[in-house]
């Protein structure tokens, strides 16, 4: 079982990561939430939702180009404080719960291989109880990255506090978790395949002749991990952001079902854009895990040095 300096440790190294992740690649989840809210729209369209619809025709690049150019540069950047935030809560527990709860679920400390069912129920475990805490945070996110779209309800959010005030407000303090279903399916399924596959690819990498455990493999199981998280969570995750970001849908089936009959073909090109943005994301936040659990190891010796002295 992990001890509390331990989790701590991989709490905040998980966390910083995944902010880190977060900053670099919010252009491209702007873009991704924009193309997922998108639906067929009755003709003729306004100017502004004509420019955006060709612009998810033509994919992320268009969509960012197409944002930039009509909303500014820093629209692309709209969600970011929510997004860190997220990161940070999403981030930091569902990481740094995953090695004490695999151990609960092998009734006890993790010694030699660990059954693939017990990681993968671990790592839905913790995604769900990440995104039950950050639901909110995400709800944020997804609606400043939302608002400005044309055929999306002008909320005009002045910024993320303004954003959890002006819900809570208007919509009562419920309201902060609107979308939970949706989301803690996406997430515990992309947790599951992204921890799980992750520790999985690795225990099989260092079973091969010439991989020991170093970052190269970490980085080789990272990259498996991510592929295969995106595209098992790519439907849910459509479904997530326009429970999140459009009020036109009653419940979770109501809108799986409505995005399945009217656009499964844009359902099945957004996984491309996934790939990218969670790929990339995944990459990131791996290598600046690594950096932010180094500095926190030397911190922690740092410190057993000064006990040690002192007594």
């Amino acid at each position: 079982m992990a001890t509390s300096s331990s989790f701590t440790a991989v709490f905040f190294s998980s966390a910083f990561a995944a902010c880190f992740a977060e900053v670099c690649t919010i252009p491209l989840d702007t873009a991704k939430v924009r193309l997922q809210l998108q639906r067929k729209a009755p003709l003729p369209l306004p100017p502004a939702a004509a420019a955006a619809t060709a612009a998810a025709a033509g994919g992320t690049l268009a969509t960012i180009m197409c944002i930039a150019r009509e909303e500014g540069v820093a629209a692309l950047w709209k969600g970011v404080i929510p997004g860190l935030h997220r990161q940070f809560l999403y981030g930091g527990l569902r990481i740094s719960l995953y090695e004490p709860v695999k151990a609960f679920f092998v009734g006890g400390a993790v010694v030699g291989d660990v059954s693939l069912l017990s990681k993968i129920l671990a790592a839905l475990t913790t995604g769900v109880i990440a995104i039950v805490v950050a639901n909110p945070t995400d709800l944020v996110k997804v609606r400043l990255q939302a608002d400005g779209k044309a055929n999306t309800v002008k909320r005009s959010y002045s910024g993320a506090l303004n954003a959890y005030a002006t819900i809570i407000r208007q919509e009562g303090i419920g309201a902060l978790w609107t979308g939970l279903g949706p989301n803690v399916a996406r997430n515990a399924i992309i947790n599951a395949a992204e921890l799980a596959s992750y520790d999985q690819f690795k225990q099989m990498f260092l079973k091969l002749p010439g991989f020991t455990d170093n970052v190269f493999t970490h980085l080789l199981a990272g990259l498996g991990a991510g592929f295969f998280a995106v595209c098992i969570g790519s439907p849910v995750d459509v479904v997530k952001s326009r429970m999140m970001g459009d009020s036109m849908y009653k419940s979770t089936l109501d809108c799986f079902a409505k995005t399945l009959k009217n656009d499964v073909r844009k359902m099945c090109i957004q996984l491309g854009h996934n790939l990218q943005q969670g790929i990339l994301s995944w990459t990131l936040c791996f290598l600046q895990g690594i950096h932010c659990k180094l500095l926190s190891d030397w911190v922690m010796e740092c410190d057993n040095v000064f006990n040690s002295g002192a007594g």
